[in-house]
């Protein structure tokens, strides 16, 4: 069951991630990284490892961007 609301809390998180692409909006990745940190601890609270790995994978695409482009 926390697998599949950890799925739909990275699902809830991959249009800030979108939104976060466009230029000059890259700074709401700051404030939206959180989401996908939340869902990667609900994730690791079930027996399965799928929900955690999706929201690690958006987070990582976050901080890639914020790393990438320096955060603008």
């Amino acid at each position: 069951m926390l697998n599949i609301v950890s799925y739909i809390i990275g699902l809830i998180a991959i249009p800030f991630l979108i939104i976060g692409q466009i230029p000059f909006l890259g700074w709401s990745n700051i404030i939206w990284i959180i989401i996908p940190v939340i869902g990667a601890i609900v994730g690791q609270l079930s027996t399965s490892n799928g929900g955690r790995n999706f929201n690690l994978i958006i987070g990582a695409f976050m901080v890639l961007r914020l790393v990438l482009l320096g955060g603008i």
